[in-house]
């Protein structure tokens, strides 16, 4: 005879979805911690719309980010960067993976203190610096020794990144596992919530 109560049992993308109700899920953190490949994966197990805030400045703006950064610099980018935060934190529930400097200013950080749930993607530098070198479309490391620049950002930005509601270790395991963490996570965060305000 087989146990039909674990077959019956909500899963983990289930339980989530059910607490969550119409917050949204925020992703932080530097480049490189994998914010919309984990932020995709979490948006489909939950059924939810996943928007990565770059690609959605660049849809509007019609220009890459190091364009934006090159034409009107980062003061600019940051300000169009808070004003399509905030419309698109307007409604939810839905995955939204942001730029790495997002968080970092107090505009587009009050904007999704309010809009939903802060998860940051904590990574280490080696992990960092795998994923970011293969690449050479990030303006901000676009300096003459990049890995010494990414550890500056590092240190300048992961006591910010410490406010977010939740933390989770990003490392080189499989994005599933990470995924399932962010969920727990999630959960575990509500939950506690609950209980605080009685």
């Amino acid at each position: 005879m087989t146990d039909t109560s674990s077959l019956l049992a909500p899963t983990l993308a289930e339980r989530t979805r059910a607490i969550l109700g119409r917050r949204n899920l925020i992703l932080v953190g530097l480049m490189g911690a994998g914010k919309s490949v984990i932020g995709r994966l979490v948006a489909q197990q939950l059924g939810l719309p996943f928007i990565d805030t770059d690609t959605e400045i660049e849809r509007v703006s019609r220009m890459t980010i190091s364009e934006l950064f090159t034409a009107y610099g980062e003061t600019e980018f940051r300000a169009l960067e808070t004003r399509v935060v905030k419309r698109i934190l307007r409604s939810g529930p839905k995955v939204v993976s942001t730029g790495g400097g997002a968080f970092i200013n107090d505009k587009t950080r009050r904007q999704i203190e309010r809009g939903g749930i802060s998860i940051w993607l904590h990574a280490d530098l080696e992990v960092l610096w795998e994923r970011v070198n293969k690449r050479d479309h990030r303006p901000l490391l676009k300096t003459e020794n990049p890995k010494q620049t990414l550890e500056k950002l590092m240190q300048d930005r992961y006591p910010v990144y410490a406010r977010a509601d939740i933390t989770i270790n990003s490392r080189d395991v499989r994005k599933e596992v990470i995924c399932a963490e962010v969920l727990e996570a999630v959960i575990t965060h509500l939950t506690d919530n609950r209980k605080s305000h009685g």
